[in-house]
């Protein structure tokens, strides 16, 4: 299995995706991803449960909310990852996130149930990856109509959780480790 996967290009996800592919580093996408997941598990084992229902307005995701939207933002694209790894060639639906959000129920679980989740969950999804064979990282599909490489999905999913990790700090208070 390959240490380094290059940096996917720019023809390789939509536009959109860049928010999440540019906060990613050149090296090692599996290093990042347990990176990533370390510094996510501190970050949420800072949080006490009761605080897991703040939310920084009105309207946006209580802390547990967000957490959920994790779980299926990362769902969902190593689904992606998989299907197109596996050559698979048909278009993949797009997803509507405040949808599954509110169908997730996240907000009436526990803030330690969610975390024990969400570690479980990144362990598959850093074995997964970390199984490919060097050419399923460059192999190309369909998603929500966009095109999307393996690799770049990589990134968004590590540049996916900064992005949210930057939030926690900026917007709930929470203190963490870029």
């Amino acid at each position: 299995m390959p240490t380094v996967v290059d940096r996917p290009a720019t023809t390789e996800y939509a536009p959109y995706f860049a928010r999440y592919v540019d906060r990613v580093p050149g090296g090692d996408i599996v290093a990042h991803l347990r990176e990533n997941s370390a510094v996510l598990n501190a970050t949420l084992a800072s949080i006490d449960e009761a605080r897991g229902e703040f939310r920084s307005a009105e309207g946006k995701w209580s802390i547990r909310e967000m957490l959920g939207h994790l779980m299926d933002v990362e769902r969902v694209f190593v689904y992606r990852a998989l299907y197109i790894a596996r050559g698979d060639t048909a278009p993949l639906p797009g997803f509507d996130q405040d949808d599954y959000a509110a169908a997730a129920g996240s907000g009436a679980r526990q803030l330690s149930d969610l975390r024990d989740e969400l570690r479980a969950l990144r362990e598959s999804t850093i074995r997964f990856f970390a199984s490919l064979p060097d050419d399923a990282w460059v192999r190309m599909g369909v998603a929500s109509g966009n095109n999307i490489s393996v690799r770049a999905i990589a990134h968004i999913v590590v540049g996916h959780t900064r992005h949210h990790l930057q939030v926690l700090a900026e917007r709930y208070d929470v203190p963490t480790v870029l």
